[in-house]
């Protein structure tokens, strides 16, 4: 994805200083504060200036390195996934790399949150951009839980019948489904207690 930093003139010198380099650390430290910020608060406000003002960065400065709201937002949860993977050994199944993710997400509930806006942006034809981030990350995922669940079944562990891409697209909304309960009820959801109903179905490694 071309950043929009590289609007900043100038090119680094031979010590890898300058002002495009420069340009990219304070895209990268906005990021990172925005991580920290949506971390914790989730996303308040719909606005690129309410956003700025959350993380301590001016209007301008917001726009001189991202051209909207959603593509902040994109950048924000993409760095996070990139800085923070959930730890999914390409051994365990389906339903247990999902469940390694909601372990992890019960203690950035605010970023849990940023997730749901990007998924409900991306229903709006006026957010490409989180259109196009949750539909690709969407794709992925679905290769990569049928992926887990093909292998199952060739070890026997999975009903040979069970279509691979269409179970994965399952454990995905269960997932994603429980997780938007669990914000809104925490108290009565246990993701975890719930995914491992999918496990009689499509049972891990360990199954």
């Amino acid at each position: 994805m071309t950043e929009t930093g590289a609007s900043v003139t100038g090119e680094p010198d031979a010590s890898g200083r300058g002002p495009y380099a420069k340009g990219v650390a304070r895209r990268r430290q906005i990021i990172e504060s925005a991580i920290a910020e949506f971390a914790e608060r989730g996303v308040d406000g719909t606005s690129l200036r309410t956003l700025g003002e959350a993380i301590g960065v001016s209007h301008a400065t917001l726009r001189h390195y991202f051209a909207s709201r959603d593509e902040l937002l994109v950048e924000v949860y993409r760095a996070h996934e990139e800085r923070d993977p959930a730890d999914s050994p390409s051994d365990r199944g389906a339903v247990e790399v999902m469940t390694a993710s909601a372990d992890i997400n019960r203690a950035i509930p605010g970023l849990v949150r940023l997730y749901a806006t990007l998924t409900t942006d991306a229903l709006q034809e006026d957010h490409p951009a989180s259109r196009e981030f949750i539909r690709e990350r969407f794709r992925a995922v679905r290769e990569d839980l049928a992926r887990r669940i093909r292998d199952g079944q060739a070890s026997g562990r999975i009903a040979s019948d069970i279509d691979a891409t269409d179970a994965a697209a399952l454990v995905i909304a269960a997932s994603d489904g429980l997780q938007v309960q669990w914000l809104l009820d925490p108290d009565e959801v246990d993701v975890r207690r719930a995914l491992t109903l999918l496990e009689r179905l499509l049972p891990g490694s360990a199954g």
